[in-house]
């Protein structure tokens, strides 16, 4: 017996309260309060999360050693996983992983309503994951868990759907702005990778939820940016070339990951069929790597900061292969190898049961990718290239590449280094990277799993619209079955009975036979004489196309047009259901159109 699920009343302070608003707030003006209240709630957020992974690592590392090899990295980073994967089967009962693509989900599929819990959660279980050395991000939990709280509140004020979806921007664009310090980054983030529509209702919301986070993280954590990078070398146009090189490397780095991203999800899933099982997998590769290179550890921000600082032996802190840190080969052959594998050990990570987004990754892989290029091409006598200015170029064309978000990646590059001065090899790499992946790949990380089932709310108008739509809502169940083996004359009686012009064939089991048109048998229904002697099975029609239930509705349109049908049955494992009809749709559309769109 499952447990019943408790109705909860709405309080009556709370149903004054609504009644005084309706009365004297407009709509738009309390929307752009409840965007300032979640802007101010997702800023102590990434504040808390921040503090939560700082100090959990801080107890983890505090006895490592820098010239050594640390044996405490093969245990600790398994614990993590342990802990965050019991936290969530056993307390929280549902899955949080994959935090920006179940927002997008829920964007598209549940009406932007997302469970209380997840205000909270994602938190927990990344803080646990991140801080014992998982190698993930922060991010993607406290966009869900800044999405989490917008929902909610909208919930709580029994906001329509179109303002939750508003809500749910605004928390997501919070949490980025609070956690890097990057409000427009905040507002880019809503636009490119959840994909919401910059209209004049929703920019002013979203602009007041970011700067607001952002500003939350600066009151209390100061001004300074998130890594530190000063520019001692400064761009020249000659290495334009070199910069576009940059960013088709960039685009080919970000298939990589995105690609073993996916393998690695898929074994997870497939091949390992026990929590028990994937935890004793995820943790031991997870462990394995940080052993042997020790700046996979968490989000791996020390390492990144120490390249934008210059300071090349750095990265072999920590690691058995110290020694080998004053030779320039090794450390190139060190830092390909961390790319490499940056992609295993964040699949492992969430695929053993810890909890962590791929935002982080994708800006470390960046960073290690420009630093290789430029410091392979400098060793190699080619040409003599800043290397902190291409590991700074490199953050935002792999994460353009990844998120499939150039205009994002420009901006919180920027906004997290304070490197306006690259402004423009930023553009250049971040663009070239987004078109080089492009060819490759038409979905970014977080919406593959969504594209591939037909789920994924876009940018494209109708396709955004017929996302939205649901089968159940227009599939008509009205049309008086018949079966083959009945006559003209019992055809005729369940014609009268009928107010529709199209009748289903279905046998004893169910199953859809065929169908049966008005206008087909119009010439012969007012003949008696042919009552006894035809009968369904030999007037009856194969339709046109069959849909099945659990089709998209997009899938559906292309059915429609393929086959210039007005109507078609609906069935599931080949039983009859009912029928779906194009007016019917396009009504639907109108409406949904009407309800999302309006100013």
């Amino acid at each position: 017996m499952g447990r019943k699920k408790k109705i909860q009343k709405t309080p009556q302070w709370l149903i004054r309260f609504l009644v005084w608003r309706e009365r004297h707030i407009k709509e738009k003006t309390f929307v752009i309060i409840l965007a300032f209240i979640v802007g101010l709630l997702c800023g102590f957020a990434a504040l808390l999360l921040k503090w939560l992974i700082h100090f959990i690592a801080s107890i983890v590392t505090s006895h490592a050693t820098i010239n050594e090899g640390n044996y405490t990295y093969l245990i600790f980073p398994m614990i993590g996983i342990v802990l965050a994967g019991l936290f969530v089967r056993y307390v929280v009962r549902d899955n949080i992983s994959h935090g920006v693509t179940r927002v997008l989900h829920a964007i598209s599929q549940n009406k932007s309503r997302m469970k209380p819990h997840n205000m909270y959660s994602s938190m927990v279980a990344s803080s646990v994951t991140i801080g014992c050395g998982g190698s993930v991000g922060a991010e993607g939990p406290i966009v869900y868990t800044g999405a989490s709280i917008g929902s909610n509140l909208g919930q709580l004020f029994h906001m329509s759907p179109r303002v939750l979806m508003i809500l749910v921007g605004c928390g997501a664009a919070a949490g980025i702005a609070g956690i890097f310090k990057a409000p427009i980054a905040g507002l880019l983030f809503t636009l490119e990778v959840l994909m919401l529509d910059l209209t004049a209702v929703s920019v002013m919301p979203l602009l007041i939820a970011s700067i607001t986070g952002a500003t939350v993280a600066y009151v209390f954590t100061g001004y300074n940016v998130e890594f530190d990078f000063t520019q001692s070398e400064m761009f020249v146009t000659q290495r334009i070339p070199y910069v576009i090189a940059l960013g088709v490397f960039c685009g080919l780095v970000s298939l990589y990951f995105t690609k073993v991203m996916n393998m690695m999800e898929n074994f997870f899933r497939k091949r390992l069929s026990t929590p028990l099982q994937r935890t004793l997998v995820g943790g031991s590769i997870l462990a394995g790597l940080v052993f042997l290179f020790p700046p996979l550890y968490g989000e791996g921000y020390g390492a990144i900061n120490g390249l934008l600082d210059g300071d090349t032996s750095s990265i072999v802190n920590g690691s058995i292969f110290y020694s080998d840190g004053d030779n320039p080969w090794f450390i190139l052959a060190f830092i390909g190898m961390i790319v490499l594998f940056k992609a295993f050990a964040t699949s492992a990570t969430n695929g053993g049961g810890g909890v962590g987004g791929t935002f982080a990754p994708s800006l470390y892989v960046g960073c290690m990718a420009g630093f290789f290029f430029a410091y392979l091409l400098n060793n190699l006598g080619i040409i003599d290239l800043s290397t902190k200015n291409f590991a700074l170029m490199g953050m935002a064309g792999v994460m353009s590449g990844v998120m499939h978000a150039p205009l994002m990646a420009i901006f919180l590059t920027a906004e997290m280094t304070g490197g306006y001065d690259l402004f423009l090899p930023l553009l250049i790499v971040s663009t070239i990277s987004y078109v080089t992946i492009k060819f490759f790949e038409p979905y970014s990380i977080y919406t593959m799993r969504l594209a591939q089932r037909g789920e994924l709310i876009t940018h494209h108008k109708d396709k955004a619209v017929l996302t939205l739509l649901k089968m159940d809502s227009v599939i008509e169940t009205d049309f008086l079955p018949v079966k083959p083996e009945m006559s003209l004359k019992e055809m005729v009686d369940v014609i009268s009975r009928s107010n529709r012009n199209l009748f289903p064939v279905v046998n004893d089991e169910g199953m859809l036979l065929g169908i049966v048109l008005l206008d087909d048998i119009r010439n012969i229904m007012f003949r008696p004489d042919l009552y006894r002697r035809m009968y369904v099975s030999k007037f009856m029609s194969m339709a046109p196309a069959k849909i099945e239930v659990g089709q998209t509705m997009e899938t559906v349109m292309k059915v429609f047009d393929d086959t210039g049908a007005w109507n078609l049955p609906v069935v599931e494992n080949g039983k009859y259901v009912g029928f779906v009809s194009k007016s019917k749709i396009f009504n639907s559309y109108r409406r949904v159109l009407r309800h999302y769109s309006e100013d």
